[in-house]
């Protein structure tokens, strides 16, 4: 019986995943593309998605580390002959005022200077300190410096719900890359890594010459694993598992190649023994988000259906935070497919996978709501929805929204909004791990919501302080069905009205396409 390789959980650091004997899936094709192309490049993914692991590949390889390599794609490729010294400065730890990054700074940079057996005599200007160590680095090993920051926006997305702490920050930093543009004559090669891409004028000021790779197709498959990684490499592993089920949990991030699974949420699924659970969303909460969602009265159900302009997706600002380019960067939505128009490129984005779809819906609910027994009518709907037991869905909702604090409607009229209510509810439901759309586009309007649940479509619409009846009325005379009348399943449609003043549902009626 073949002997299965050890599961790298948690090991960033590429020696001792080759010496010790873990699986390692080849990503040495693009390094080795990346370094003959580029000389200063810039890439942007989610957490926990192999960055570092990635950074300290191109270490072990601009280092000359010949037998840590046999076997890989550039065994034969690369020149070994020539050895170049490596700076590599990362932002791990608490970074939550400018004097720990500063800390940060100095710890990194003295790291580098006892490994590379240089003493820099500035101490105190930590930006002069880093021009003094790539110089004297070039001088002393006679080669060109590679540099590799690892989580470079990290300073700033620690502190983003503090914005003048989080410039603070920001103009620190900036002084720290600035340098690079001083020394180039001293640089091989220079590679940054972080979630959040920054636009050039606000981080990397006069660093025109940095090339972003994150959404070039070329550099689509440089972190994660494909689905032929989990169908080759990992398939001793799967014995007895439902692959289509592990696809819908974890598979789905697109940089425009293929499709890749988060590499965390594989390793862990395996290590726990193929128990499906969101491992990747609980390594870091999305507060910040959620609350900007809440403050904004964000329309949930527009993450169904989203499009955006390539410019949303390469650059982010501090001073005007957009919700859709976080989701998109930390990794809660994905590109579904790129749209050429014409005159401009759009991304059409969508929530990743069930895990992604389940629990930020789930976190989104707890946020909002005092309900005690969330999980108990999520479970109960989500099998009444299959069993088209309209009851328990409509006692459910009202128990939900009875549920909402009352701080929630002071000092604002959201609940005089229907896009509130479908917002609530989108959340909800989406939370059960459902197919749905929002804003359906048919012939003849939008449906509010469409539900897939089994053999069974559901159309649902929403009004607020309507005439009684007004909501169903409309999906009957906007003959919303009809989209779906070829499906070969049943059809259930569904009008539930609100009244702003009980701030609950006051009616929920149903009827089935025969």
């Amino acid at each position: 019986m073949q002997k299965l390789k050890k599961l790298p959980i948690g090991i960033q650091t590429f020696s001792e995943i080759i010496e010790g004997d873990y699986i390692y899936i080849d990503k040495t094709e693009e390094a080795y593309k990346l370094t003959q192309e580029y000389k200063y490049v810039f890439l942007s993914r989610p957490r926990r998605f192999g960055k570092s692991l990635f950074l300290d590949t191109l270490k072990e390889l601009f280092e000359g580390n010949k037998k840590l390599f046999e076997g890989l794609y550039i065994y034969d490729k690369w020149n070994w002959d020539e050895k170049y010294p490596v700076i590599h400065i990362d932002f791990r730890g608490d970074l939550l005022s400018l004097q720990s990054l500063k800390e940060r700074v100095r710890k990194s940079l003295k790291d580098n200077q006892e490994r590379l057996k240089i003493n820099c005599e500035e101490k105190n200007n930590l930006s002069i300190c880093f021009e003094e160590l790539i110089q004297k680095a070039s001088e002393k090993y006679n080669q060109k410096v590679v540099v590799l920051i690892d989580e470079y926006d990290k300073p700033i997305l620690d502190v983003l719900d503090n914005i003048e702490q989080a410039k603070e920050h920001r103009e620190y930093i900036k002084g720290l890359y600035s340098v690079l543009k001083g020394v180039d004559a001293h640089i091989k090669f220079a590679f940054l890594t972080g979630v959040s891409k920054f636009s050039k004028a606000s981080i990397f000021s006069g660093l025109n010459m940095l090339t972003d790779i994150s959404l070039n197709p070329k550099y689509g498959n440089i972190c994660g694993y494909t689905q032929k990684d989990i169908e080759t490499s990992f398939m001793p592993y799967f014995k007895d598992v439902d692959l289509e089920k592990v696809k819908k949990w974890y598979n789905g991030y697109n940089f425009l190649k293929d499709n890749v699974y988060n590499p965390f949420d594989i390793l862990q699924f395996i290590s726990n023994e193929f128990l499906f659970r969101n491992y990747w969303f609980e390594t870091g909460t999305p507060s910040f988000l959620i609350k900007l969602i809440k403050e904004r009265n964000y329309f949930l159900p527009k993450l169904t259906n989203l499009i955006v302009d390539d410019k949303l997706l390469s650059s982010f600002d501090i001073e005007n935070i957009d919700l859709e380019v976080i989701l998109y960067q930390s990794g809660y939505l994905t590109i579904e497919k790129m749209i050429d128009t014409g005159r401009s490129i759009e991304y059409k984005l969508k929530i990743p996978n069930l895990e992604v779809q389940i629990s930020l819906n789930d976190y989104i609910l707890r946020y909002f709501f005092n309900h005690k027994e969330v999980t108990y009518i999520q479970n109960q709907t989500f099998s009444a929805l299959h069993n088209a037991d309209f009851n328990i869905v409509k006692n459910n909702l009202i128990s939900l929204f009875a549920s909402i604090p009352y701080t929630n409607f002071t000092k604002n009229n959201i609940s005089l909004y229907e896009g509130y209510y479908a917002s609530v509810i989108y959340a909800y439901l989406a939370s059960l791990g459902i197919n749905i759309i929002g804003e359906d586009i048919t012939n003849k309007g939008r449906i509010d919501l469409t539900l897939f649940v089994g053999d069974k479509i559901y159309i649902l619409e929403f009004k607020v302080d309507g005439q009684q009846g007004e909501a169903l009325r409309q999906i009957k005379e906007k003959n919303y069905a009809e989209k779906y009348l070829n499906e070969g399943k049943q059809i259930y449609l569904i009008g539930i009205e609100f009244s702003s003043e009980q701030k609950n549902v006051i009616n929920f009626e149903w009827e089935k396409i025969s």
